[in-house]
């Protein structure tokens, strides 16, 4: 049989009329993640998606075929594909090419995994890097946003499935995994905003649907990240309520601890709260469990230069005249007024500050950078090119400040990967933390 591969940077991002047919009752995006997700688990022991998914499966293998005869119908390696050969496809689909693409991917799951673990809240995948790169392979993974959930098929070869809140999306998780991860939105704790907490119901009761999936899956173990506000958040009543839902689930859980990822290699100050438990059927001692000691600590950090491009940058990362002189005016009123807020240009011998999504993210970690030779704006801009070499960073600097290797794709646009970078955590600290889990729980 010979079945022309589908490629996964060619998908289309939504359905059309002349787009992939909608199978049964699930969406495109839920259609790719069945289909990629069970491709990445059949090695005989996490064939999560068989028995009473089968026919989800079968029909979601149908539908790509389809997709790709429409999309190619001049191929010659489409003649006489019969619907027994699509059969074939489904019940052995690493057996052909067509499926090759989902795994030709920058960060493939070990061949010889040591743990299983989940990737909620998944974003673009930091935990998963983390947690493959100590011997771990990902059974399921699940994402709302759609940029990012591009972002991870390119990078890992598996659509997240969408809206956890919905139970046919947790429908999907599977049993016997060994650890839960999650960096759950923190947008309703942080020190910044209105700070709603549990009251706000788009983010802060998210924490709940991890509640469910511990109590229902019953894991090894947990992780859990979280903006530092949340120790706070509520004189503490916030956090007191989630370590007791933990407890209540069976959980016996670490003192939750503030880690910066600049302690760990990367040069940015970002402090972030972890929260690990571990069932209490495994009479683990949480005592004995003890944080990472820095691996950079002060004195020994890692510049900001260390991760800066290494050649011109384009020059619409520079900043104009005109918008310079703004900042630089609203920094003035601000300091008049006794507040501290405003832009900022890094000391690339020093650290960043955290990179975070919206308001002044992009303009509290401006660098210079005197390499520009043209200055031709490519944008549209309101002024000049300032010529003191003021501009943001750029979204790889972004990823190598969260710890993400260079063959990591950014596959977005600007402002979805600078969300994207902004919102994941940071990996090199999350690796160095879940080691200490995962040695503790005995599994590596």
């Amino acid at each position: 049989m010979a079945i022309a591969e589908v490629n996964i940077s060619k998908l289309p991002e939504e359905v059309t009329a002349d787009g992939l047919k909608i199978y049964g009752p699930t969406s495109y995006e839920t259609q790719v993640a069945i289909l990629s997700q069970y491709l990445h688990t059949l090695d005989g022991k996490h064939d999560k998606l068989s028995g009473e998914k089968r026919d989800e499966i079968l029909g979601a293998i149908r539908d790509f075929v389809e997709y790709k005869r429409q999309q190619d119908k001049k191929n010659p390696m489409w003649k006489d594909v019969s619907d027994e050969d699509v059969c074939i496809a489904a019940d052995s689909p690493l057996e052909n090419d067509l499926f090759a693409d989902f795994f030709k991917v920058p960060f493939p799951a070990p061949e010889n995994p040591k743990f299983t673990f989940i990737d909620l809240f998944a974003g673009i995948g930091g935990f998963r890097i983390a947690m493959q790169e100590l011997g771990g392979k990902c059974v399921y993974s699940s994402e709302f946003d759609a940029q990012a959930q591009r972002t991870y098929l390119a990078n890992y070869g598996e659509m997240p499935f969408g809206d956890i809140t919905k139970e046919v999306t947790k429908s999907y998780i599977p049993d016997g995994f060994d650890v839960l991860c999650g960096g759950f939105p923190c947008q309703a704790f942080s020190l910044a905003g209105k700070r709603l907490g549990f009251q706000d119901e788009t983010r802060g009761t998210l924490f709940f649907e991890i509640e469910e999936i511990l109590r229902r899956k019953q894991p090894k173990a947990f992780f859990l990240e979280n903006v530092k506000g949340l120790m706070i958040h509520d004189k503490g009543r916030t956090i007191r309520t989630i370590l007791e839902h933990l407890d209540q689930v069976g959980y016996d859980v670490v003192p939750p601890q503030i880690v910066n990822a600049m302690d760990f290699g990367v040069p940015q100050h970002r402090e972030r709260l972890y929260i690990i438990g571990f069932r209490k059927d495994l009479h683990v001692d949480v005592a004995q469990f003890h944080y990472p000691e820095p691996t950079t600590p002060e004195g020994h950090r890692v510049p900001f230069k260390a991760v800066m491009e290494k050649k011109e940058v384009s020059v619409k990362y520079y900043l104009s005249d005109v918008y310079l002189e703004t900042l630089r005016r609203h920094r003035a009123r601000h300091e008049a007024a006794g507040h501290g807020f405003g832009y900022e240009i890094i000391d690339k011998n020093g650290v960043a500050n955290a990179i975070v999504v919206g308001g002044m993210g992009r303009e509290r970690n401006l660098v210079t950078d005197d390499r520009l030779t043209d200055f031709r704006p490519v944008t549209n801009i309101h002024g000049e090119v300032n010529r003191e070499g003021v501009r943001k960073m750029t979204p790889r600097e972004w990823a190598r400040l969260q710890g993400f290797p260079d063959n990591f794709k950014i596959v977005v646009a600007d402002a979805s990967a600078y969300k994207q970078f902004g919102n994941s955590v940071a990996i090199p600290a999350i690796k160095a933390t879940a080691e200490k889990e995962l040695e503790l729980l005995g599994v590596i």
